[in-house]
């Protein structure tokens, strides 16, 4: 809990300088390429979450790796997280930031889980009716389970429309059992 309590706050930060210095887009790029790096790099997370390796070494390598490829606000971030001792919190303060860039920019993830992949005219029908109801551009996720038996289920941040066979199945066993 703690770590994303900083991570929210540093994200903030981070955001309001961006959009101070009309380079939100630049930091939210930087920003994707950084999670990017964390995620195919068991070495480099573990470089961060090390207290071992000396901050200004740190800093020496965030600049040989990032130092070409990112904006000078983003690279002067991250050198300051490091140089608070927060380096460890660096992957949740960048996917805090893309989360916060969304809400800025009023972009929704829509996830679409369905038994089978759909056709674009049924992905394009439920895409339809979710626009009815939220606004702002559209994120859409597709995934495919076949546990669902068919039919689909939409998530929305903490709402979801599970219009899934398998979901009216259960529906139909709880009226029969009661």
């Amino acid at each position: 809990m703690k770590g994303s309590k900083v991570a929210s706050r540093y994200a903030a930060a981070l955001l309001e300088l961006s959009i101070e210095q009309n380079s939100v887009e630049v930091i939210k790029r930087d920003m994707d390429q950084f999670l990017g790096i964390c995620k195919n790099s068991s070495d480099f997370l573990a470089l961060l979450k090390s207290p071992v390796v000396n901050p200004h070494k740190k800093n020496d390598l965030y600049e040989r790796i990032f130092g070409a490829s990112m904006h000078k606000l983003s690279l002067a971030f991250m050198k300051l997280i490091t140089k608070n001792s927060r380096e460890k919190f660096l992957p949740e303060i960048a996917a805090a930031f893309v989360s916060q860039y969304k809400k800025y920019k009023n972009i929704v993830e829509v996830y679409v889980t369905s038994a089978t992949s759909l056709d674009a005219g049924a992905k394009e029908k439920i895409i339809a009716k979710v626009r009815q109801s939220i606004k702002g551009t559209l994120e859409v996720y597709e995934d495919v389970d076949e546990k669902l038996i068919g039919g689909f289920v939409v998530r929305i941040d903490d709402a979801q429309i599970d219009a899934s066979i398998r979901n009216q199945l259960k529906n139909l066993n709880q009226i029969l059992l009661n």
